[in-house]
């Protein structure tokens, strides 16, 4: 009876003590501590409901922008096109004629790690009282038509608002008194073509050391995401107006100087204007074009058009961190790409360095093409029947890829934000 009773005790012991080391390896949230390291700009994903696979082997950092795309027509799209009431015409690819909609169904998965599952509720509980602020071209624009649809599906009717005031567009949350705003500036610094519809003309002319006039707007914001490039790369050169220079004729500077000239402006600005306690800043790398189908091994191709799936080819690597090319395979100018890593490692103030163009760049299938807008106008059928004249590479789809960008971005946010 007392060995029986003593086998019992060290039962209990046993799973007494297993009990207490369950509650040492795991936090509230059911998150192994084990992954949870002060050197993981990941490490609390968990929080707030969010879901995230961590790095998956140690020794590996969780480098989000090397990986490669895995067909998911379960997860993915992220929304559908007709629930965003949102979306421009110029991005609705189904509703503007598109047969194919696979271009939806990729997901991006790094290499030894996984992006979070993308929660609207984890990401507007983040930006409750808070401004996330895009700053750039329509690519930007692009992107910020992504985030809105991202979050605008949990609010309900009535509740969010979207109003446009010059260059700036902002979408309200009222129960969270939170917006999401883009801001129109496609070279950061003030140039002629800052007007947000009437900004068309041949002859680009930028003031690369004045920045305030834009500036002013961008005080207060709680999160910041910039981009400029391209409009950057139509020339070989840009035409440069010094501040305080009262000569009519504009010198034109070679793009790689005047873009430099720029993102230092950019960084004094950001240095003297924002509280790294309040306001986190991102950079999104340059977003890619894919305009001679060659460059990924298809010469009866016409642009993109009737892409309908990813680069898939081995042969084939995007790496937009080389620094021994000066373009990719597709054509990125990898030099106006370094410039910003150079930026990045420059500031006081932290600035954070999205690197989407790698990931990007295999994405032949995800463009407009011929199922979007010219001039305000929707393509007409004759046109879109002439790919080589009207097919539009450069933006994007939604659903589409910006939503993967956005993922990133939400990463971020909700694991550096407090």
């Amino acid at each position: 009876m007392k060995e029986r009773t003593k086998s019992n005790l060290s039962i209990f012991v046993i799973v007494f003590t297993l009990f207490l080391f369950g509650i040492f390896i795991f936090n509230d949230n059911l998150e192994p501590i084990a992954y949870l390291t002060s050197s993981s700009p990941f490490s609390s994903l968990f929080e707030d409901g969010g879901n995230a696979e961590l790095p998956r082997e140690e020794e590996h950092e969780c480098d989000l922008f090397t990986g490669n795309w895995i067909f998911d027509n379960e997860t993915r799209p992220l929304y559908k096109e007709e629930n965003c009431e949102f979306l421009t015409e110029q991005v609705t690819c189904l509703r503007n004629g598109r047969k194919d909609s696979l271009f939806q169904s990729w997901r991006w998965q790094p290499k030894h790690c996984s992006l979070p599952k993308f929660e609207a509720r984890v990401l507007l509980e983040k930006l409750r009282n808070k401004r996330l602020m895009f700053v750039g071209d329509s690519l930007n624009r692009n992107q910020w038509e992504s985030m809105v649809c991202l979050v605008q599906s949990v609010i309900p009717p009535g509740r969010k608002s979207l109003n446009q005031t010059g260059s700036l567009t902002i979408f309200h949350i009222q129960d969270y008194n939170a917006t999401v705003e883009f801001y129109w500036a496609p070279f950061l610094v003030e140039s002629n073509s800052d007007d947000p519809i009437m900004h068309s003309t041949i002859d680009r002319i930028i003031v690369p050391e004045s920045i305030e006039k834009h500036g002013v707007n961008w005080k207060g914001v709680d999160f910041l995401v910039f981009n400029s490039y391209i409009w950057w790369i139509n020339k070989v050169s840009i035409r440069s107006f010094d501040e305080g220079d009262t000569d009519t004729e504009y010198g034109e500077i070679r793009r790689p100087i005047v873009y430099q000239r720029m993102l230092k402006t950019l960084g004094d600005w950001v240095d003297h204007n924002i509280d790294p306690l309040r306001t986190s800043v991102f950079f999104m790398s340059m977003s890619p074009l894919h305009i001679q189908s060659l460059d990924w091994e298809n010469p009866e191709g016409i642009k993109c058009a009737l892409e309908t799936t990813p680069i898939l080819s081995t042969s084939i690597v995007f790496n937009a961190a080389t620094k021994y090319r000066l373009f990719s395979q597709v054509g990125t100018d990898y030099r106006l790409f370094s410039a910003v890593g150079n930026l990045t490692q420059s500031t006081k103030v932290p600035i954070h360095f999205l690197n989407i163009t790698g990931l990007s760049e295999y994405r032949k299938d995800a463009h407009t093409s011929v199922y979007t807008t010219r001039q305000g106008k929707l393509l007409t059928r004759e046109q879109q029947t002439d790919p080589a004249s009207y097919a539009d590479c450069l933006h994007w789809c939604l659903p589409g890829l910006p939503d993967t960008w956005n993922e990133i971005l939400y990463t971020h946010i909700i694991s550096n934000s407090s």
